[in-house]
């Protein structure tokens, strides 16, 4: 008698294909959003203080 669980089933193979290229999509996002962050993170980081407004008093 064969084994029903390891024969070949192509509509698992297409659900998982798909499911794969969707979490490599999600992945992809995720990372470039993170560079994103830590990019801009360090760019804050690294400038200068910008100068302060000074209040204007009225005499």
């Amino acid at each position: 008698m064969k084994n029903p669980w390891v024969k070949k089933n192509p509509f698992l193979s297409m659900w998982l294909s798909g499911a794969n290229a969707v979490a490599g999509s999600a992945r992809g996002r995720a990372t470039a959003a993170a560079k994103r962050a830590a990019a801009s993170y360090w760019s804050v980081a690294l400038s200068p203080p910008k100068p302060k407004k000074r209040k204007r008093t009225r005499r």
